[in-house]
């Protein structure tokens, strides 16, 4: 329940604090007086998205104060709790505007966003203004409104939960399909590559080694002739044989040598120890330079075809092996594919079907809503002196979508055998006030702890209508809270508390004020409000009258 509001340096309110009461309250004053400043500054302090030119000119910041009374299990309880601040029986709100557009906002004296106040918002007030802020006229907004009345919540949360499964699995089809085709695109150069590449082989560090190879024969086949040359120098026909010789002259000659030649004989035994090692390790480097002539034609035929098949494919040498390993894939892939996409296809069909029930369950929901909601509203049209008046929820089939497949549109018939149509197309004025009262009273009847405001809901009516109107709102008022700002003297004569609004000029500024009225006070309020400027001896009895009705 909102107990006051508190407003400084708001448009031309320079200073204003208001105390409201449980039941009906309602504010009166002339066109033009302020009163809908005053829907401006609570909705500013409620986080609302409303017009920004709303400090005082001339000052540095304007500041809107609201305070709230909140019964135990009130709805903001927890939304205090979830935003982590202190959920206590009093709700202090209260917001600063600079001057040069900057909000700031407090819960309880807790810094909050826009965003914490917008959700307390929704648990606090319930406004209908002129321009009817929940899109009551607007179709689009229609199928929400008949899901909050009939509480389908958990159904359409259901409804959203198998779209979003649907959508992935036709995503992954589609991505799987779009795969395969990719792959069935460049399938004949897959299998020609792979065929290629697997009667080469190659194999990881292969081009390494067959260039070394090649370097190597390539140099053993200039350097070989020159090591025969040499073995041959060394051997039989060579220094071999000539060494062989000199020892044996020697050894013939070492008796009548008196000892002379024992160590030259002892170093040439040596030397034909070392030249039979060296001989040996030239006959092992033969033997390693040895090779077959078509072997070098063979390992630089290898070689280019292994480097001119990294080229063709812009890879390097070593990386051949693992660029064909992905060709294989893609090709197992492609021949995988069509299991794989049969198992897709089955997911999005049960996916579909998942939604499809989904959806008509809450089609179904929906349809018992509309029925509900068309007998409540029917019944507040009667005491709106409506009673022939027919409304009526139509439901038809639109696009798939993830709040099902329902197109919801609020429709009227103001006289029996009149076409039905849009509910703001087809009511005059007045007609559109009640049905929106009680389409209003429907929808937050479920509601508890909210504060109504009706900013002139009973535009276009008068007389015995307007009466009817102020009538249903008292009767919505009692053990709750309703304000309402009105024009009609029938509706301020049935409020419990009654507030004037009023606008003056001092010294060139122009402010508002706002008036609590006593009994006389009401009487003369009400007399205006029924004959003009000028109030009349038979507009003050005529104000009493309505006023003990």
């Amino acid at each position: 329940m909102l107990r006051g509001l508190d407003i400084s340096d708001m448009l031309i309110i320079d200073r204003l604090e208001l105390a409201f009461q449980p039941g009906l309250n309602v504010l009166t004053g002339e066109t033009g007086a302020g009163k809908s400043i005053l829907l401006d500054s609570l909705g500013f302090v409620l986080g609302w998205r409303g017009r920004a030119d709303l400090v005082r000119q001339g000052a540095e910041q304007g500041e809107v104060t609201a305070w709230f009374d909140l019964p135990e299990g009130h709805p903001a309880l927890a939304v205090l709790e979830n935003a982590g601040l202190p959920a206590e029986p009093e709700l202090i709100l209260r917001r600063i505007n600079t001057s040069d557009g900057r909000k700031t906002a407090w819960v309880n004296d807790r810094r909050v966003s826009g965003e914490v106040l917008r959700s307390l918002s929704d648990a606090l007030v319930e406004l209908h203004g002129q321009h009817d802020d929940r899109g009551l006229l607007n179709p689009r907004g229609h199928r929400a409104i008949l899901d909050a009345f009939g509480g389908l919540e958990e159904a359409r949360s259901a409804t959203r939960a198998a779209w979003n499964d649907w959508a992935k699995a036709r995503k992954a089809l589609d991505a799987a399909r779009a795969a395969q085709d990719a792959i069935r695109a460049e399938e004949e150069f897959l299998r020609f590559a792979v065929a290629e590449l697997d009667r080469l082989d190659p194999q990881e560090g292969e081009d390494v080694a067959l260039d070394t190879k090649r370097r190597r024969m390539q140099a053993a086949e200039k350097i070989r002739t020159d090591v025969v040359n040499a073995y041959e120098i060394m051997g039989q026909n060579g220094a071999e044989s000539n060494l062989a010789d000199a020892v044996r002259w020697l050894d013939g000659a070492a008796d009548r040598a008196d000892g002379h030649l024992e160590d030259p004989i002892a170093a040439l035994n040596r030397a034909m120890i070392e030249l039979d090692s060296a001989m040996d390790g030239v006959v092992h480097a033969i033997e390693a330079l040895s090779f077959d002539a078509t072997e070098l034609e063979d390992t630089e035929e290898r070689l280019f075809a292994i480097r001119g098949l990294a080229r063709k494919h812009d890879v390097l040498p070593d990386e051949l092996a693992g660029f064909a390993a992905s060709l294989r894939a893609k090709l197992d892939a492609l021949d995988a594919g069509e299991a794989e996409q049969a198992e897709l296809e089955k997911a999005a069909r049960d996916a579909e079907a998942a939604y499809g029930k989904a959806a008509g369950i809450l089609s179904k929901a929906r349809m018992d809503a509309a029925a509900s909601l068309d007998r409540s509203v029917s019944a507040e049209l009667a005491p709106l002196k409506m009673e022939r008046a027919v409304f009526a929820t139509e439901i038809t089939p639109e696009a798939e979508g993830p709040d099902g497949k329902d197109a919801v549109s609020f429709t009227v018939a103001t006289n029996p055998g009149a076409p039905a149509g849009p509910l703001g197309k087809i009511a005059s004025g007045g007609e559109l006030s009640r049905f929106l009262l009680a389409l209003k009273v429907c929808l937050t009847q479920s509601q508890s702890g909210l504060t109504l405001i009706f900013d002139e809901i009973d535009r276009g009516v008068g007389g015995a209508t307007a009466d009817a109107v102020g009538r249903r709102l008292a009767s919505l008022a009692v053990g709750g809270q309703v304000l309402v700002v009105t024009h009609s003297p029938q509706v301020a004569a049935l409020g419990a508390h009654h507030w004037r609004v009023e606008k003056s000029v001092s010294k060139g500024m122009t402010t508002t004020r706002v008036v609590p009225l006593t009994a006389p006070e009401r009487v003369d309020e009400v007399a205006r409000m029924l004959s003009g400027d000028r109030i009349t001896d038979a507009a003050r009895h005529a104000a009493r009258a309505l006023l003990e009705t």
